[in-house]
């Protein structure tokens, strides 16, 4: 079911998240392709969005079951959050060499998909694929943190208030507020990644460092910098937050 989700959305979307990857990249919008080759990258995505999504739903849906959750449980959001975080832990050891070449096509539209996947190993090997993998794991946490446990609890209200089970197309409508406010307030951990992910290697940022490559957004750029695509952000993770929700709790009920 997450597998099912995670390629909807990810294929769904995939033109919103080039615009914001252009507009966070150091040499600009414009420069990194602008609305050109809009899907470039896009074949990294299909192939790595099933055993992302499938990865991290099964660590959350196991970790929750051993841990006290329901909505009568004052636990219910910390397991909520314990289980986002691993979920995202393990789900980045697939995510992130699929994003370093996407994003990397995403801001040389010209070269293909295998052409940058053969250029980082040849120049960076397996490490080049896992760069930004802290950061990214560092924005993904603080997301899940904001985004799961607020999925949860618009649920169980909205269940509580009309006298049962949410259906499916509820929950996605639970999914894009939670998403859309998740996205907002953690944009800058997302820039900080974009950058280290397009550093040239042997620059600062290529070191992974995300407090200083948050530093040096803010000394160059200030509070728009740190800022930069949080409307396509925020608008691609809402509808995708209704999509991807939406899609594992139609899909789920459907398989059991």
């Amino acid at each position: 079911a997450g597998g099912v989700a995670g390629v909807c959305v990810d294929l769904i979307l995939f033109p919103l998240d080039t615009v914001k990857t252009r507009l966070q990249s150091p040499q600009g919008f414009r420069k990194a392709g602008g609305f050109r080759g809009i899907y470039a990258g896009v074949p990294s995505t299909a192939i790595g969005s099933f055993p992302n999504a499938a990865a991290f739903f099964i660590t959350y849906e196991n970790v929750k079951s051993v841990l006290p959750h329901g909505s009568s449980s004052y636990w219910s959001p910390a397991t909520h959050m314990v289980a986002a975080s691993l979920g995202e832990v393990v789900a980045c050891l697939i995510r992130v060499p699929s994003e370093v070449v996407k994003q990397r096509a995403q801001v040389s539209p010209s070269s293909s998909t295998l052409r940058i996947l053969s250029h980082t190993l040849y120049h960076e090997g397996i490490q080049g694929l896992y760069r930004g993998y802290k950061s990214t794991v560092l924005r993904e946490i603080p997301f899940s943190l904001v985004q799961f446990p607020l999925w949860e609890s618009l649920k169980d209200l909205w269940s509580w208030k009309q006298g049962h089970v949410v259906d499916s197309w509820q929950s996605a409508v639970c999914g894009a507020f939670a998403g859309g406010f998740a996205a907002a307030v953690t944009t800058p951990l997302d820039v900080a990644k974009t950058r280290i992910m397009l550093a040239k290697a042997g620059s600062s940022n290529a070191r992974g460092n995300v407090l200083a490559a948050l530093g040096g957004i803010w000394r160059t750029q200030g509070l728009p910098g740190l800022f930069a695509g949080v409307v396509p952000r925020m608008a691609a993770i809402s509808l995708g937050g209704f999509i991807f929700l939406g899609t594992y709790e139609k899909t789920r009920q459907l398989l059991l």
